[in-house]
């Protein structure tokens, strides 16, 4: 059973929700995903912490047919079929370039002149916080109800060339971090839960 610490937690029900009832799926219902609920999950993750409000990632939403067998082509062979029945499939991707929106982004200071001049720390700082990004966004599908099934079983460089290279609202500074489907999960697409470590396990108090 999950603790409660304090009034402000959320419920057992919520909690199980987000993460102990929570599971990647491998295949999907056949129920749509709407515009809105697209911009909604969107909504929340934004709100979600980012260093110095970087905001570096960049999603392309794939459901059409045509772009999901572009992504599926893209993918190793176990990943084509699960592109193919999602509703929608994220590819979370990451603006190497975030800096330039930093004047607006983080009025407070002039942040882009940390980042002037430093593209491998960009690269660093957008992969990690585009990284985040992508766990909130999962995180705001499930918080809607939605099921998730991310993926890392592709070729970054193809689908980078695909969907961002020669993209007017993207262009070659954003690359591909992670792939996640989005749906109803189709519960007989699952395995039993696999183990998870206790606290004392990989856990430290100093």
């Amino acid at each position: 059973m999950t603790k409660q610490f304090h009034d402000h937690s959320l419920s057992a029900d919520a909690l199980d929700q987000l993460f102990n009832e929570a599971r990647s799926y491998n295949d999907w219902l056949d129920k749509p995903v709407s515009d809105e609920q697209i911009a909604a999950i969107y909504d929340l993750l934004k709100m979600a912490p980012t260093s110095a409000n970087m905001q570096p990632v960049r999603i392309v939403w794939v459901r059409s047919e045509e772009a999901k067998e572009k992504l599926a082509a893209c993918a190793m062979e176990g990943n084509k079929a699960k592109i193919m029945a999602a509703p929608v499939t994220a590819i979370i991707g990451y603006d190497i370039d975030f800096h330039e929106h930093l004047p607006w982004l983080f009025p407070h200071t002039d942040a882009k002149s940390w980042f002037d001049g430093d593209e491998e720390g960009r690269k660093s700082g957008a992969f990690r916080n585009s990284s985040l990004q992508g766990a909130y966004l999962m995180l705001a599908a499930r918080a809607l109800g939605l099921d998730c099934g991310p993926m890392s079983g592709f070729d970054n460089d193809a689908v980078d060339k695909a969907f961002f290279a020669d993209d007017e609202t993207f262009g070659p500074k954003v690359k591909s971090n992670f792939i996640c489907s989005i749906g109803y999960g189709d519960p007989e697409s699952i395995f039993d839960r696999s183990p998870r470590p206790d606290f004392e396990r990989f856990n430290t108090l100093a």
